[in-house]
């Protein structure tokens, strides 16, 4: 089975960012993100505008839910609910500016 790559918007908070699991509830997705399923493998990042560090865990979707749009609104970003396992801790930080550079 290929694995997917979905994106999932980086302002979500992350409060130990060495746990084993991270759940975020109702996050803003993009690229793709509200195709994020079960099995998924998932980049976990931290805000560094709020003293993250960029890249700090790969992991693999364990449960998400899509949450439905409110009703009456004709733009809306799309959001998911997710649990996610963590398979892997970045080996070095990697801010902004250097994955911005290898797109």
């Amino acid at each position: 089975m290929e694995e997917e790559n979905h994106g999932l918007r980086d302002q979500a908070a992350v409060f130990d960012p060495r746990a084993k699991t991270f759940t975020f509830t109702a996050q803003k997705t993009m690229y793709g993100g509200k195709l994020i399923a079960r099995g998924d493998t998932i980049f976990v990042f931290t805000s560094e505008n709020e003293d993250g560090h960029g890249l700090i865990a790969r992991g693999v979707v364990t449960s998400a839910e899509a949450i439905a749009k409110k009703p009456g609104i004709v733009r809306q970003t799309p959001h998911v609910s997710l649990s996610i396992r963590r398979t892997a801790l970045a080996k070095r930080p990697l801010p902004r500016p250097t994955h911005r550079r290898s797109c």
